[in-house]
């Protein structure tokens, strides 16, 4: 097999790792290196100058020793097969760097004979590359779970970035679908990787020529539909993770049937991406706007509305906090407010400290006025009294969920699929519904 075949049975196993994010680290070029790495550097998205930027996304095999259900790469699916040695992966990276391809590598793998095996040979690619061929661009490496604490270590002393995918969101799920792996031996490496760091921080101020274990941090993925765990749950445990082991992101994959298995969903099943939106527009709640998981979601209310963005259904649900004064109330009471983020909160404190604060200032500053008007009170506009319910729910119903193929964003309740699969009539009436429903609500 060659190298180009190779590169396209790889390249496409790697699709379904999501886990691809800003560099978070910034690493010069320097005589007789090549490459360097700046914190906006992302995969597969435009930095802060405008560039578009991308990495090599690709395993090392898909040659896999475990038989996970909801893996394409499982051992027991009929499918080919190809390995890159560590000399061919570096060879690559350097190649496609220097014709201007890339700007760096995300290399996963799966399980070779054993997680030592498997990241052995990582660290062999990645040594060639920062070693013999001073590459100083930016890695992404993914920890194989059960591996040595050792080569651990040396893979994070190599790479800017780790990650060890958590998978399912509970331990019976894992158990369930992917008997080889172990919650434990998911979140030793975990645990691991936020101690050294840790340690390595204090290391640097004391000798700034020490060497950076994982200077960008660590991520982790969940797949979210292929298993029963509610929407809270997967909350709850994400902000387990963000306290714990001091992850930089979480991310979430939408399932995407690839085997036909009675623990799984169909193969006609569409993946659940207005789930996936939602648990992304939660996580931003929890990493930004000081959120906690049981805010967002309770045990009433343990998934998410689908007409409705996590911030929004917080505010019907508490509008007795509401409305919020800009020109007297906590920035953090700020951040409550929909249509208000960090950015515009800070700018407002700021500002008011010049004197009070009406619509127009407000919309100068960033301020969404479409939905925080319903939520404030301000200079010269005393609040949303004189609104309707009806109208203030049409202002704040997620229109984005119907646009064209939202028949598959699976949080639909069975009624409004047939309403989505009419046509332009057929989404004006879910609209109509989606109003009522939040309307019932405030």
């Amino acid at each position: 097999m060659d190298l180009m075949e190779k590169l396209t049975i790889l390249a496409d196993s790697a699709k379904y790792d999501v886990a691809c994010t800003s560099s978070g680290v910034d690493r010069g070029g320097a005589a007789g290196s090549i490459g360097s790495a700046v914190a906006p550097g992302c995969c597969h998205t435009f930095s802060a100058d405008g560039r578009c930027v991308s990495l090599l996304k690709v395993l090392l095999t898909n040659v896999c020793a475990y038989d996970c259900a909801y893996c394409v790469n499982r051992r027991s699916n009929d499918l080919p097969r190809a390995a890159f040695t560590p000399r061919e992966l570096a060879e690559l990276t350097i190649q496609f760097y220097r014709r201007n391809y890339i700007e760096g590598l995300f290399l996963s793998s799966a399980v070779l004979v054993s997680p030592d095996h498997t990241t052995e040979l990582m660290i062999k690619a990645l040594e060639l590359l920062r070693s013999e061929y001073h590459f100083r661009g930016y890695i992404h490496a993914k920890a194989i779970p059960g591996a040595d604490p050792a080569l651990i270590h040396r893979l994070g002393l190599l790479a800017d970035r780790l990650s060890v995918n958590i998978e399912l969101p509970s331990a019976a799920s894992l158990g369930r679908l992917a008997p080889d792996k172990k919650k434990a031996a998911i979140l030793a490496p975990m645990r691991q990787i936020a101690r050294v760091r840790d340690e390595n921080r204090q290391e640097l101020t004391v000798y700034r020529s020490a060497p950076k274990f994982a200077p960008a941090g660590q991520s982790t993925q969940m797949i979210v539909g292929a298993t029963p765990e509610t929407d809270r749950q997967i909350l709850k445990l994400t902000e387990g993770l963000y306290q714990k082991y001091q992850l930089k992101r979480v991310f979430y994959s939408a399932y995407i049937p690839v085997a036909q298995d009675s623990r799984l969903p169909a193969l006609n099943t569409p993946p659940p991406l207005l789930r996936e939106h939602r648990l992304y527009q939660a996580d931003w709640l929890l990493r930004f706007y000081h959120f906690s998981a049981d805010e967002i979601l309770d045990d009433a209310s343990p998934n998410f509305d689908p007409f409705l963005d996590p911030k929004c259904n917080w505010a019907i649900q508490h509008l007795d906090q509401f409305p919020v004064d800009v020109n007297r109330a906590e920035q953090a009471m700020l951040l409550r407010v929909p249509g208000i983020g960090p950015k515009s909160a800070g700018r407002i404190v700021r500002a008011r400290r010049q004197g009070a604060l009406g619509l127009e200032e407000l919309r100068r500053i960033g301020v969404v006025l479409k939905r925080a008007q319903y939520f404030i009170c301000c200079k010269g506009f005393s609040g949303a009294a004189g609104f309707g319910r009806r109208s203030i729910a049409a202002a704040l119903v997620d229109s984005g969920v119907f646009a064209a193929g939202a028949q598959q964003l699976s949080l639909f309740a069975p009624e409004f699929a047939p309403m989505l699969s009419a046509g332009r009539p057929g989404i004006e009436a879910a609209k109509e519904e989606a109003v009522s429903w939040i309307e019932k609500r405030m």
